[in-house]
């Protein structure tokens, strides 16, 4: 039976650390919920999701499970599975032994190891398997089979440590599909550790972002995409990723390149320097001309052409922006050749503005 989870300010500093790898963490998961901790190398995901299968101390506040405080008990008495990216599979017993191994240790009956074992090796199409040694398995079958080990214990919590990132990347696409509808089915409260905002975006009821062990911003996927909190967020979620640059302003409007971009009145009473920080998807560009006072021109350095979507990645051309390039999904059927200009504007209501010091997102109503 699946139940929530709680950070309450869950704080570590490893000894000899002056700053926490994890900054009192506030975070509520819901019952049965997938919830994903995604961020940069050293964010501090996997310290939060170690504290809360215990194979981390908790320097300051609180974890629950329920409203049982587990901050400070071992491992094996929390009622979590944990899956790593390593498999971490014994080698010289069969898959069948593997997946049974954590019941064996507990006292529980053969029949009954027996039974949780078939269902499980159903649930993840790992019946032909059961007899057979990890190293006669492919990587995907090793991770369904460190799955399956999860399964058979019936925790209340799954915690997952980048467990696809072993995998090769068409695997990865397959395997992220079965583990997410193997959570619905199983409704098992879920958090699920990933460098990979792909990953994320895709499989998380709710994704909480973390950058130097502290929140930023915890939504469901399409909130974080289309109302980020900074601009760290911002540029973090979504691929390829959004435009972001410092740009002048005179008289409410942005000074983008060549352009003129009018500026909502809220982003403008909220500035307090003549500098804002704009954020534009690569789908919120839409072709414009030279005519038009609010569009700029991009030369076209590269384009991506993916079949269904096309992306341009090329040089504003003008000296007002702090960003290496700008990038534009265009129509995958005419695509700009190298070299050339393009003209684009900023389709109305889906510019981003955040505080040139703070990086926090401005009003844009």
């Amino acid at each position: 039976m699946s139940t929530s989870v709680t950070f309450d300010r869950a704080t570590r500093i490893y000894p000899g650390s002056d700053s926490p790898a994890v900054d009192a963490l506030e975070l509520e998961i819901a019952e049965g919920e997938f919830l994903v901790l995604v961020g940069p190398s050293g964010c501090g995901k996997s310290t939060s999701l170690r504290m809360l299968a215990g194979l981390e101390d908790v320097t300051s506040g609180r974890i629950l499970i329920g409203d049982r405080d587990i901050t400070h008990l071992r491992p094996k008495d929390r009622d979590i599975a944990m899956v790593f990216q390593n498999y971490a599979l014994y080698p010289h017993m069969s898959v069948a032994e593997n997946m049974g191994f954590a019941l064996k240790i507990a006292g529980v009956s053969k029949s009954d190891i027996d039974a949780r074992v078939l269902e499980a090796a159903r649930i993840l199409d790992l019946e032909p398997y059961l007899g057979r040694k990890p190293k006669a398995l492919s990587g995907g079958q090793r991770q369904r089979v460190a799955m399956g080990r999860a399964i058979v214990r019936q925790p209340q919590v799954f915690c997952m440590d980048e467990p696809l990132s072993n995998l090769d990347a068409k695997l990865r696409v397959s395997t992220r599909t079965q583990i997410a509808s193997l959570q619905r089915r199983l409704d098992i409260t879920t958090v699920y550790v990933t460098h990979d905002q792909v990953e994320a975006m895709t499989m998380g009821d709710r994704v909480a972002v973390l950058k130097d062990g502290l929140l930023q911003q915890v939504d469901t996927p399409l909130g974080l995409y289309d109302k980020p909190k900074n601009a760290f967020v911002a540029g973090f979620i979504g691929s390829p990723a959004m435009n972001l640059g410092t740009f002048r302003v005179e008289d409410g409007q942005a000074l983008i390149g060549e352009a003129r971009v009018p500026l909502p009145r809220s982003t403008v009473g909220a500035l307090t320097t003549d500098r804002v920080q704009l954020g534009f998807r690569p789908e919120a560009l839409v072709p414009s001309s030279a005519e038009d006072a609010a569009s700029f021109p991009v030369e076209a350095l590269v384009i991506e052409e993916l079949g269904s979507d096309a992306f341009l990645y090329g040089n504003l051309i003008g000296d007002d922006l702090r960003a290496d390039h700008v990038v534009a999904r265009v129509a995958p059927r005419s695509v700009p050749a190298k070299g050339t200009k393009v003209w684009f504007s900023i389709e109305p209501g889906r510019l981003h503005a955040f505080d040139v010091e703070t990086g926090d997102a401005l009003p844009t109503d």
